[in-house]
């Protein structure tokens, strides 16, 4: 029996211990996270995966010779790591809202699944952060060290920010998105500023705001949260009708938007920074001065320029569409994401092209989580010791190696234990909490009609 059927029993009559020791479906856990008929989303979503992997270990295993490699790769392809995954994320939630609301789920069920993902997210976030900030972050003693807007952390509450964004219309969604997108830079150095001089509210605002570790920071992330669910609805909508017309149309509007987006970011970020100690927008003849601290990939700049194959080439400054946390490289991020999408949505999904590449992506794609959190553990591997050569040829074997340990876990394990696996049993609690709450409620609301039922009958 599979998750969709158990949705329509009367789960209260089940045992809580007895309800989470029926086995999932190992569909379920593949597709916990899916969008099933669409299979253009979960390739994307492997691509991204993938591509973040290969960030990562980039990173830590090539040398110094090669690090250059990494810093132009990880500056050009950052499109496809965490702003694509949060933007299919929040587009992942129309879909868990619309499907169920079809079906016998009252909203606080819906409400209640979405709520315990997201915040089973947050907490694998969290648990992330102290393991990370050990290694890569000083200063910030347990539990300074719990709260940093790291990708798991930010995809967690996207679940959330996106859920409520849903009570909104398309026009003021997109209207709070922009606004969100051009504060959020003035707002960041406001904070940073105030932070400096001390001043302790400030300090704790910029704390929650933008964390310790702003790799995925509350503004201007939270943008995507309200655009995506958008063009989410938009990609329900072609999918409810179901016509070749519709998904045609769909993909010109994703193409659209998404040239826009990119254009937009362009000629917005076309002016070089660099890191500094100070903000300063007019140092070194108009290049200007971004903290590190508060947008740690420009050190990428640096890695960029420590090749030594053409020392003459040396790159003055990073453009600030390029700068992950600005508001520029938000808007470009999202067109991108939306060009990407649009493109495999026509050759997947509108021409139904498929072979062996597209089938491994796809699966890739519906166990992301297990293999985001699993490919650390061999991230220090090879640390600072491979040539290209070298770490291609190993990159691509640990990927391959990861792909098939997930496919033995799932078909022969059914994913016992995994984090797609922990997921659906956090949903399920959800699912089964939210109907007794439900249940409760009709009895409360039966007792106080025959109240004033019997109360009539004695004043008659």
């Amino acid at each position: 029996m599979s998750s969709e059927e158990q949705d329509y029993r009367d789960l209260d009559s089940i045992p809580l211990g007895d309800y989470l020791k029926e086995t999932i479906p190992v569909e379920d856990i593949r597709d916990y996270a899916s969008l099933k008929r669409i299979h253009s989303i979960d390739f994307v979503k492997g691509f991204a995966i993938v591509m973040i992997m290969i960030a990562h270990t980039g990173g830590s295993w090539l040398n110094s010779q090669w690090i250059f490699f990494y810093g132009v790769c990880y500056t050009v392809l950052d499109i496809v790591g965490p702003s694509l995954f949060v933007f299919l994320s929040a587009l992942s939630v129309v879909f868990s809202i619309k499907k169920k609301k079809k079906g016998a789920q009252s909203e606080k069920v819906i409400r209640n699944r979405i709520l315990s993902r997201g915040l089973t997210i947050i907490v694998i976030g969290v648990l992330f952060n102290i393991f990370s900030f050990e290694f890569t972050i000083g200063g910030y003693p347990f539990p300074l060290n719990l709260w940093g807007w790291n990708i798991l952390m930010f995809i967690g509450f996207s679940q959330i920010f996106s859920l409520y964004a849903l009570k909104l219309g398309k026009l003021s969604r997109a209207m709070i998105g922009l606004i969100i997108i051009f504060t959020s830079d003035g707002i960041r150095e406001f904070l940073f500023i105030g932070k400096e001089a001390g001043n302790p509210i400030i300090t704790f605002f910029h704390y929650i705001v933008v964390s310790p570790s702003p790799m995925t920071p509350l503004l201007p992330w939270l943008a995507i949260c309200f655009i995506a669910t958008i063009f989410g609805e938009l990609l329900h909508e072609a999918m409810i009708s179901g016509t070749k017309k519709s998904f045609t149309h769909l993909f010109r509007v994703f193409m659209l938007w998404g040239l826009i987006f990119v254009i937009g970011g362009l000629w917005l970020g076309r002016e070089l920074y660099v890191p500094g100690d100070i903000w300063d927008i007019a140092q070194f003849n108009h290049i200007g001065t971004l903290p590190l601290e508060e947008y740690p990939l420009m050190s990428l700049l640096n890695d960029i320029n420590s090749q030594m194959f053409i020392p003459e080439i040396r790159y003055p400054g990073m453009c600030e569409f390029l700068i992950r946390g600005r508001g520029p490289n938000m808007i470009y991020n999202m067109g991108a994401a939306l060009l990407l999408i649009g493109i495999s949505f026509y050759f997947i999904d509108i021409k139904e092209k498929t072979n062996y590449f597209i089938s491994m992506l796809k699966y890739y794609g519906r166990v992301s989580l297990s293999l985001f959190l699993m490919h650390f553990v061999f991230v220090t591997l090879f640390f600072n010791s491979l040539d290209l050569v070298q770490f291609i040829v190993l990159t691509f074997s640990y990927i391959g190696f990861y792909g098939f340990f997930m496919f033995l876990w799932m078909e022969f394990y059914n994913g016992v234990g995994s984090p797609e696996w922990i997921m659906i049993q956090v949903g399920r609690i959800g699912q089964k909490t939210g109907q007794s709450v439900k249940k409760e409620i009709h009895i409360i609301e039966e007792d106080i009609k025959d109240s004033i039922q019997k109360r009539k009958e004695k004043h008659e």
